[in-house]
């Protein structure tokens, strides 16, 4: 979401890919180099950037060196739930596609790019679960609403709803088209609206349900030319607030997540080598996410998703559910020349 070639603002290719972009994060250069001098002082037993570098972060503490995935736990407490999904072609709806057929649901998504639909739909098939993938744009309602009722025609209603879908944007007010604004608030805002606008009638029909809507802690965090995006996430929780408020005495459970930046092809353009991009990720997460230091994976994301749809939270609704790390907790304090 700035010039760094990783976060480069770029036209979306499918209304179905969400993304938490950051905007103000080193450079590739940048990153290696941090990243190296952070090797080097975790084998000397020590954290020094040098004495510009050092004196501006202090010292960091040690982290995990490999993130935890997403839990096995209960592999079929989803077991015959019908559960639909907007933007899984890719990143985290994909992850989340995935995770709740292992668990034994069907599942039903969408997302604009048909051969990505088709690949994670053989995917999930290939490993024994059941999974239909429509091609739909979530900006369109008529595409919307045939998808929700193919869904629940499919499956036999719909116990569980992820609106994910969405997409970003990285440059600053003045720079933004009224075209490029208004494609992240139709997406983002807009989309959550029309699914939920098709999902609660099959909802209120069972007289139950839970929808789950991907914010992001960019709508708690936002970034100097994320107005679009922080904006549309804002209204995510709105819309949730307001749903949850709705029906909740009709026993639909509505809650937001908001995930950090996470690891996904969307925020890993195409062509970076893989030594390439574990520097990067390494001097990232210090940098930005000063809970857990370190990028989510996308598994992760997909666990919060279950657990906030099972029935481990049924008090739960209107709720937005950060998980990003500690990137919206706050900020470790830096004091001048290090004292």
């Amino acid at each position: 979401m700035n010039s760094n070639p990783i976060f480069t603002s770029r036209p979306s290719t499918d209304a179905g890919t969400e993304t938490d972009r950051h905007t103000d994060t080193p450079s590739m250069g940048e990153a290696a180099q941090s990243a190296g001098m952070r090797r080097r002082a975790l084998v000397g037993g020590a954290v020094a950037l040098g004495a510009a570098g050092g004196a501006a972060l202090g010292s960091s503490t040690a982290r995990a060196a490999t993130p935890r995935t997403a839990s096995r736990r209960g592999a079929g407490r989803f077991q015959g739930k019908s559960v639909l999904i907007t933007g899984a072609t890719s990143g985290i709806g994909e992850a989340t596609a995935v995770a709740f057929a292992a668990a034994g649901a069907h599942v039903g998504f969408c997302g604009r790019r048909a051969e990505l639909g088709r690949r994670v739909e053989r995917r999930i098939r290939e490993a024994g679960g059941e999974a239909t993938y429509i091609q739909a744009d979530v900006r369109v309602a008529a595409q919307v609403q045939k998808f929700v009722d193919r869904v629940a025609g499919r499956y036999g209603g719909i116990d569980i709803a992820f609106n994910n879908a969405g997409i970003g944007s990285a440059k600053l007010p003045h720079e933004l088209s009224v075209e490029e604004w208004d494609d992240v608030q139709d997406t983002n805002a807009r989309g959550t609206f029309l699914a939920l606008k098709y999902e609660i009638p099959h909802m209120l029909a069972a007289g139950r349900g839970v929808i789950i809507c991907t914010s992001s802690s960019a709508a708690e965090q936002a970034r100097p030319n994320g107005a679009a995006y922080t904006a549309s996430k804002r209204a995510v929780q709105g819309i949730v607030k307001a749903a949850a408020l709705a029906y909740g005495p009709k026993g639909i459970r509505v809650n937001a997540l908001l995930p950090g930046t996470t690891d996904t092809a969307f925020v890993r353009p195409p062509g970076i080598p893989d030594a390439d991009w574990a520097a990067y990720k390494e001097a990232f997460g210090p940098l930005n996410i000063d809970g857990l230091e370190r990028m989510a994976e996308a598994e992760e994301i997909a666990s919060a998703v279950l657990g906030l749809a099972s029935d481990d939270f049924p008090y739960m609704t209107g709720a937005s559910v950060a998980v990003d790390g500690g990137s919206t907790a706050g900020r470790k304090m830096i004091r001048p020349g290090g004292a």
